[in-house]
């Protein structure tokens, strides 16, 4: 074989060996995150050949552990306790992980933790929430896929149901240094329980994405992860964060 026609061979086979490289996951599992995230999430990334999810705690992530990782996910439970779990030291990890390219997928009350409205908030999302009075209830809502939620979920642009959970009713938060969010779902019906606001919560973002430095951020308000016929959402949405 010429010599040429050999460095191209093992030049494209080098290609072809870090194309096959797994996306890297971070699942939290730690204090503040309870419930059924853990494992459907688990369960519906492992069906993804490409994919390798490892769980990690607050203190692994406070170490400097994401640097490891391609996406870091973070699911349902208390926004403030997995804060807390992570700490002053692991909520700027994280910060630096999304900013250095690092993809970021929050569901419920990792979408909580996302936003720029709280003081244990890592606000790597210009969000923050309409209202301090969160427990809204749980049950079935109607949400509203748009083109653009299509785009990055696969699921067709029309309402749907999902099942809600006291998840965060968002708005901007105004901060001029953080890209603004996109809406990819809107809200179209609510739960509005516990003298929490009515009419806050219909036409609000259910899904965003937003940018934060070089790195992508996707929340869900509501549980995709746990409604029949959206068990795709999760894979789909950690891809749609992964950087190019």
């Amino acid at each position: 074989m010429p010599r040429t026609l050999l460095l191209l061979c093992l030049l494209s086979s080098a290609a072809l060996a870090g194309d096959a490289r797994p996306v890297r996951v971070a699942l939290f599992d730690d204090a503040g995150s309870f419930g059924k995230g853990i494992p459907k999430v688990s369960e519906q990334l492992g069906t993804a050949k490409d994919m390798k999810v490892t769980i990690v705690k607050g203190t692994d992530i406070a170490a400097g552990v994401l640097k490891e990782y391609d996406v870091v996910v973070f699911t349902g439970g208390s926004g403030s306790k997995q804060a807390a779990a992570l700490g002053d030291a692991g909520r700027q990890q994280v910060r630096d992980f999304v900013e250095k390219g690092g993809g970021y997928v929050g569901v419920c009350a990792g979408a909580y933790l996302a936003c720029s409205g709280f003081s244990w908030g890592l606000g790597v999302l210009d969000a923050k929430t309409v209202s301090s009075k969160w427990m809204r209830g749980k049950g079935q809502v109607q949400i509203e896929v748009l083109p653009a939620g299509e785009q990055v979920t696969g699921m067709p642009p029309k309402q749907v149901e999902i099942r809600y959970a006291n998840g965060p009713i968002i708005q901007p938060a105004g901060r001029p240094e953080v890209p603004d969010y996109e809406t990819l779902a809107f809200f179209r019906s609510e739960l509005a329980e516990n003298g929490t606001p009515a009419g806050v919560m219909v036409n609000s973002p259910a899904w965003a994405r937003g940018t934060f430095g070089q790195g992508q951020v996707l929340v869900s308000s509501p549980h995709p992860e746990q409604t029949d016929g959206m068990e795709s959402w999760i894979e789909k949405a950690v891809r749609s964060v992964v950087k190019k």
